[in-house]
């Protein structure tokens, strides 16, 4: 038998054709040129660049991120999506890939999706902040506390004092009423950062304190941020309702109207601005205001505002009317009965007010303000 032995190979074996090294030069430079567009945000161009590479070679692992990462920056997250996906069916795992799909997800509001794909970057890099601190974000927009609270703890173990990580525990916490635990990631952020703290830290540790009905220690945090965005509505509303929170209702009366200089029509505000008027007893001008909300859209407690105004303008049988009305509209609230049986009151009806009362306990929800409304009641018809 003859066995033939091949040639040794050599240097000119293993040659690039001229027209393949043309090729793959040409496509270097796309590469380069649309990544370059992307920094200087210039979208389109960057678009072309990456497409040109893809008529060369479809399966382009950098022209299909890149394309991507364009169609994400315009907002596109649906296009971007696609090309994340033909690169990921193409290279398996491409982390640049994943990490787009999973960002475009959340943008998405598909959470569980995004926790999907970023749990497979997080198989190649673990340790990646960035990355566990999108899935924290991520399984507490799910509202899964306990996964989210671990994942940014985990980070806060690998990075002391992680803003991300302390601001997103603060979020987590607030979500789920905690607000005194809150306060303390926000508070931190606040003594690391001092006067450079970002102003949503400072209107949220405000909210902290109204929800928590410590009106007075909101003020300030809702001050520092109208100091540097005097037109900041989340500070005006937080500001407004705390000085509604301590009595202060010319003051609320002075955010409110700020409010209503740049959106007049926000019928939200005017009933609040119409409920201050009525308690500080300028009945016109807060008619005024109710009225000028029911001329934009129905709402429920612009005609509470008017009903109760009935009821101090000894107009009982109008304030009941109303009031039967929307308990029609919304048969949960309590607010509505306890009016209700005020009007009952005023115009000398103590056991209709009664009834009205006993209504709302059969509805089987337990409300402390409608127990001692009750009680009292009670105890004056057995007096």
């Amino acid at each position: 038998m003859n066995d033939t032995i091949p040639p040794p190979f050599t240097d000119e074996s293993f040659d690039i054709p001229e027209t393949l090294e043309t090729e793959i030069s040409e496509i270097s430079d796309a590469s380069k040129k649309g990544y370059q567009l992307l920094k200087e945000n210039r979208f389109d161009e960057a678009v072309e660049s990456f497409a040109q590479i893809l008529e060369k070679d479809r399966e382009n692992n950098y022209a299909l991120v890149g394309l991507g990462d364009a169609f994400r920056k315009r907002g596109s997250f649906k296009e971007a999506a696609d090309y994340y996906r033909r690169c990921l069916v193409f290279h398996p795992g491409n982390s640049y890939a994943l990490f787009g799909l999973a960002d475009c997800y959340k943008a998405l509001n598909q959470y569980h999706k995004a926790i999907e794909i970023w749990e497979q970057y997080l198989l190649h890099d673990n340790t990646n902040i960035t990355v566990l601190t999108r899935v924290a974000d991520a399984y507490r927009k799910v509202h899964d506390f306990r996964k989210s609270k671990a994942i940014y703890q985990r980070v806060l173990e690998m990075e002391a004092d992680n803003h991300y990580a302390l601001i997103g525990l603060g979020h987590l916490h607030y979500d789920f009423k905690e607000y005194k635990e809150a306060l303390s990631y926000w508070q931190r952020m606040v003594d690391l950062q001092g006067n450079e703290v970002d102003i949503r830290v400072l209107t949220s540790i405000g909210n902290c304190y109204r929800k928590l009905k410590q009106f007075d220690k909101g003020i300030p945090y809702f001050d520092k941020a109208l100091e540097r965005e005097p037109e900041n509505f989340y500070a005006l509303f937080g500001i407004a309702d705390c000085y509604r929170g301590i009595g202060k209702q010319n003051q609320s009366l002075v955010y409110w109207n700020k409010i209503l200089e740049k959106d007049p029509k926000n019928k939200v505000i005017l009933t609040r601005a119409g409920d201050a008027y009525r308690n500080m007893g300028d009945l016109e001008k807060a008619t005024q205001y109710y009225e000028n909300a029911l001329n934009i859209e129905f709402d429920i407690y612009a005609v509470l505002g008017l009903a109760v105004i009935a009821r101090m303008q000894g107009k009982h049988e109008d304030s009941i009317t109303s009031l039967k009305m929307l308990i029609q509209n919304d048969p949960k609230n309590y607010r509505i009965y306890l009016e209700l049986a005020q009007a009952y009151i005023a115009a000398g009806k103590p056991q209709q007010a009664l009834d009205v009362l006993n209504e709302f306990q059969k509805l089987g929800i337990k409300n402390l303000f409608i127990q001692e409304a009750i009680a009292k009641l009670q105890s004056r018809s057995q007096a």
